[in-house]
């Protein structure tokens, strides 16, 4: 007896045959356990599977990157690549690819397929120097720099698994933000439902060493020869990274720090969970402040700035780098006075705060600002805070950051408005304020 057996019509009491066909369906579904859902959307599994293969070739400093889907079903109707740069090119796939302008889409088979482009990796970033490189002998990039971002159109709550692999020239190895241990390297970014990887990669014969501080899984990596001084940056890191977890609302859980020489560009560069830094950079300065640190802070705090506010996620990186480097009894409470004398002068050399990119002077202002917001704030009757509580506030709010979300919250914790966050302290943000009310 199947699961059909004993469904009857009984004459006179349903006239409407649709309406007749279509209950015995429901009840059909019903009495063979079928989950309503499931009949009408298909497999419960509603993931596909995305794996990213990269075969860098250093004769012609070029990058091949395989992207392979595999799904049950049609989940994925579309994969758009909004902005493909130049340096980018060669598409070649499955399915249907069409191009209009620097925008692209890949139409995959319903069941899957392959999408393959290649990426010249040398990039140069002004005034001198690269912030991409491929040689005979190693290379170091960001994932994004070889694998535009992109979007999919897909069947509701459909989601990605994505792994990335590298098939490489003998004797090399990659580094990236994610665990090592992982082959292929599994991709999650839990703020998205296609995962794609992120941040910045070394590859070649490589030097490694790894340490876990303050909770935080760290790897120092960078091309053998290099002269990088990785044990030095282990050191710098086990003094002022136990400084820095207990300012943050979710310390990461990992930290990739990946450097090299010439031709590389001569500072540092953040990412997710993962910054460059050149060998040749100090890891403390004459000047007492850290470029290293600083990079850390962007990888830490992962601030946004809205529009003509990055003076206020750089100088948080300064201030608090140097705040890093006291509090780990890196350098002395002397010294770091005398370092932020030297921003103060330094400061006065720009006219403005709100600028499309922050300065070194902007930078150093910025600083100031927020040296002079630290003291107000301690000093405010009846609390016991300190710029540490506006800079916990202002991560778990999640949002990009301006000047007036920082007088906000400035208030919020010491019960009356900022004096020093007060607009004409902040030469050239009247015209944000301005900006604002027009709009």
């Amino acid at each position: 007896m199947n699961c059909f057996s004993g469904l009857r019509a009984r004459p006179g009491v349903m006239a409407n045959r649709r309406y007749w066909l279509v209950a015995c369906v429901l009840v059909a579904f019903t009495a063979c356990g079928v989950k309503s859902s499931e009949s009408a959307d298909g497999p419960a599994s509603r993931e596909y599977q995305v794996d990213l293969v990269v075969t860098p070739d250093p004769a012609t400093a070029t990058v091949e990157v395989g992207l392979r889907l595999r799904q049950p079903r049609d989940l994925v109707r579309e994969v758009t690549f909004p902005f493909v740069p130049d340096h980018v090119s060669d598409f070649r796939g499955d399915g249907e690819i069409r191009r209009d302008g620097s925008a692209l889409r890949w139409l995959p088979p319903a069941e899957g397929g392959a999408l393959t482009w290649l990426a010249h990796v040398e990039s140069r970033r002004e005034p001198g120097g690269l912030d991409a490189w491929l040689g005979p002998d190693w290379g170091v990039f960001r994932a994004e720099d070889i694998i535009p971002r992109a979007r999919t159109r897909t069947l509701k709550r459909s989601v990605s698994n994505t792994t990335l692999a590298f098939e490489l020239p003998a004797g090399w190895s990659a580094i990236t933000e994610y665990p090592a241990t992982d082959d292929p390297i599994r991709v999650r970014r839990p703020d998205r439902r296609f995962d794609q990887p992120a941040g910045w990669i070394v590859i070649g014969d490589l030097g490694v060493r790894r340490e876990e501080i303050a909770g935080i899984r760290v790897a120092v990596a960078a091309p053998q020869g290099e002269n990088v001084r990785r044990m030095d940056m282990l050191a710098l890191l086990n003094w002022t990274l136990p400084e820095l977890v207990p300012l943050l609302p979710d310390p990461p859980k990992r930290l990739t720090i990946v450097s090299a020489g010439d031709p590389m560009w001569r500072g540092g560069l953040s990412a997710p969970a993962s910054l460059y830094i050149h060998s040749e950079r100090p890891l403390i300065s004459e000047n007492a402040t850290s470029a290293l640190l600083h990079e850390v802070m962007h990888t830490t705090l992962s601030l946004r700035a809205a529009p003509g506010m990055d003076w206020i996620v750089e100088g948080l990186a300064e201030f608090y780098s140097l705040e890093l480097l006291r509090r780990g009894r890196a350098i002395t409470a002397r010294r770091h006075a005398a370092a932020h004398s030297g921003l103060a002068e330094w400061a006065k050399k720009s006219e403005t705060l709100c600028d499309a990119s922050s300065t070194g002077a902007i930078t150093a202002r910025a600083v100031t600002i927020f040296r002079a917001l630290d003291t107000e704030l301690q000093s405010a009757p009846g609390t016991e805070a300190s710029l540490d509580d506006l800079l916990y506030e202002l991560l778990s709010r999640e949002v990009a950051v301006d000047f007036m979300l920082l007088a906000e919250i400035a208030e919020e914790i010491s019960g009356k408005p900022s004096d020093t966050l007060h607009i004409d302290n902040l030469p050239g943000c009247h015209r944000m304020v301005a900006g604002t009310q027009d709009n």
